[in-house]
C-alpha cells in the first residue's frame, strides 16, 4: 500500500489529484466548525462538550452529517438518502429504468433528480433541525440561539444557511468524484468517520487513566479491544474481497482452453453486492422514531418507542438485524440480475460447463446470488452487532464501531485500486 502511494505521488496528475482531494476535504472540515448565523458561541461551545457534539450525535449522524449546530450539520445525509431512494425507484418505476438504459444521457437526468430530491429532503430536515436547536432536552430545554434571535426570522435564516450548506456539499462531492479520484460521497463520509477517530482515541485513554488516577478499566482490557478491532478489519477486508468466480467457457475457444492455450474464464460475484447500504438504511429506518422524538420533546410515548427501538436494547437490536437481512436481500434482488447475465452470456456464445444455456444458467447464478446474499447479510450482522454487544461489557467509543470499520475499510480499498489502475494506465501510455 505505502508503494503504490509512493509511486502515485511521483506522477504529477495523481500528485496533483491527491492534493485537490485533501484540498476540498479540509474545506469540508472548516465548514463543519462554521456556526449557524444567530446561535449563542457559548451555549454552542459547551453542547459539543457534553455529550460529543450534542444531543443528536448518534453513529448515522456521525458517519453521514458534519459539526453540531454548524453550516454543515446535515452533512452528506439528505445527498445519501436521495441517492438511494432514486436507486431503488430506478428498478421499481418503468420511467427511471428506461432513463437507466438510455446510457449516459439517462444517467444525467437520474442524477438532476437526485439533485432536486436532495434539495427538498435537505429542506425539511435543515427545517426540523433547527427547531430541535431551540430545545435541547440535554441542556434543560435550553435555546441553542442567543436571546433576541429567538424569531421566525433568525430560524428562517438558519435553515436556508444550513440548506445551502448541505448543497455545497453535494458540490463538494461531485467535484471530486469529477476531477479526483473515485466517489466524492464516499470520501466525505470517510473524513466524517476519521475526524471522529481523534474523539475516540482520547476516551480509550480516558478509560485508562479516569479521574484523579483511577482507571475505568485496565489496560489490559483496552489491549483486548483493539485487538478485536484489528481482527474486526482482517474480518472485513478478507469478506470485502470475496467473490464467487463461476467458470464461463467459450464455444470458439473451448478447445483451445482444453489444449492450455487459453486460461479459464470466469464470472466473478462478489458477496458483498449490497455494500454498506443496508446497514444505512436499517439504522436510519431504526433511528427514525428517535429523531422525531427529540424533535416533538415531551411525548411520553414516542420516548417509549424510541427506548425500545435504541439498538442497545434487545428489541432494537432484534429488529436492526432483521432490517439487515431484508435489505440486504432487497437490495441484492435490483443489483443482480441473473436473466440479463444469462442473456449476454448466450448471445456472446458463453455457457457455464454443466449448465444448459437460458433459463437454466438463470436459475443457477439466482441460487448462487441468493446463497451469497445469505452470507453477506450474516456478515453486515456480525459487523453490526458486535460492538453492541461489547459495549454491555466494555464501553466502545464512537468511530471505532463494526459499521465505522466496515465504511473506512471498504472506501480505503477501493481507493487503493483506483490508484493502482491509474499507475497502470500511465505505465501502459509510458510503455506506447
Amino acid at each position: 500500500m505505502f508503494k503504490i502511494f509512493a509511486n502515485a505521488i511521483r506522477v504529477e496528475d495523481i500528485r496533483k489529484k491527491l492534493l485537490f482531494i485533501f484540498l476540498l476535504l479540509l474545506i469540508f472540515r472548516f465548514g463543519s466548525a462554521v456556526p449557524l448565523p444567530g446561535v449563542d458561541l457559548q451555549i454552542l461551545d459547551f453542547a459539543r462538550g457534553t455529550g460529543g457534539e450534542g444531543f443528536a450525535q448518534t453513529l448515522f449522524t456521525m458517519i453521514a452529517g458534519g459539526g453540531f449546530g454548524s453550516l454543515f450539520a446535515m452533512g452528506i445525509a439528505p445527498y445519501i438518502t436521495a441517492s438511494i431512494i432514486m436507486q431503488l425507484l430506478s428498478y421499481a418505476i418503468p420511467y427511471f429504468s428506461e432513463l437507466k438504459k438510455e446510457g449516459e444521457d439517462g444517467n444525467k437526468k437520474i442524477q438532476q433528480y437526485t439533485r432536486w430530491l436532495s434539495v427538498g429532503l435537505a429542506a425539511l430536515q435543515a427545517a426540523a433541525t433547527v427547531f430541535s436547536y431551540t430545545n435541547i432536552q440535554h441542556l434543560n430545554g435550553a435555546n441553542l440561539f442567543r436571546e433576541g434571535h429567538q424569531n421566525i426570522f433568525v430560524y428562517f435564516v438558519a435553515t436556508l444557511a444550513m440548506m445551502s450548506g448541505t448543497i455545497f456539499i453535494m458540490w463538494l462531492a461531485e467535484l471530486i468524484t469529477e476531477k479526483g479520484i473515485g466517489q466524492g460521497a464516499s470520501f466525505l463520509i470517510f473524513a466524517n468517520i476519521l475526524a471522529a477517530l481523534p474523539m475516540g482515541a482520547n476516551q480509550l485513554l480516558f478509560m485508562i487513566t479516569g479521574r484523579e488516577g483511577s482507571p475505568i478499566i485496565g489496560v489490559g482490557l483496552v489491549v483486548l479491544l483493539l485487538a478485536i478491532f484489528v481482527l474486526m478489519i482482517a474480518f472485513v477486508v478478507k469478506v470485502h474481497e470475496g467473490e464467487r468466480r463461476i467458470p464461463v467457457q467459450n464455444a470458439k475457444n473451448a478447445q483451445a482452453r482444453s489444449r492450455g492455450a487459453t486460461p479459464q474464464n470466469y464470472l466473478p460475484i462478489k458477496v458483498n453486492i449490497a455494500g454498506v447500504l443496508s446497514i444505512i438504511f436499517a439504522m436510519s429506518l431504526l433511528q427514525f422514531p428517535q429523531q422525531i422524538s427529540q424533535f416533538i420533546p415531551g411525548e411520553t410515548w414516542l420516548d417509549t418507542v424510541a427506548r425500545f427501538l435504541d439498538w442497545n436494547h434487545w428489541v432494537g437490536a432484534t429488529i436492526y438485524v432483521i432490517l439487515i437481512f431484508m435489505f440486504t436481500h432487497f437490495y441484492t434482488s435490483f443489483a443482480v440480475n441473473p436473466r440479463e447475465m444469462a442473456e449476454n452470456m448466450k448471445k456472446n456464445g458463453g455457457f457455464i460447463p454443466g449448465i444448459r444455456p437460458g433459463a437454466p444458467t438463470s436459475e443457477f447464478i439466482q441460487t448462487i446470488v441468493n446463497r451469497l446474499s445469505w452470507i453477506g447479510a450474516t456478515f453486515y450482522a456480525l459487523i453490526a452487532i458486535t460492538p453492541i454487544i461489547l459495549d454491555r461489557f466494555l464501553p466502545i467509543p464512537m468511530g471505532f464501531g463494526g459499521t465505522s470499520l466496515l465504511i473506512v475499510t471498504g472506501v480505503a480499498l477501493e481507493f487503493i485500486k483506483q490508484l493502482e489502475s491509474q499507475l497502470l494506465m500511465r505505465h501502459y501510455k509510458g510503455f506506447l
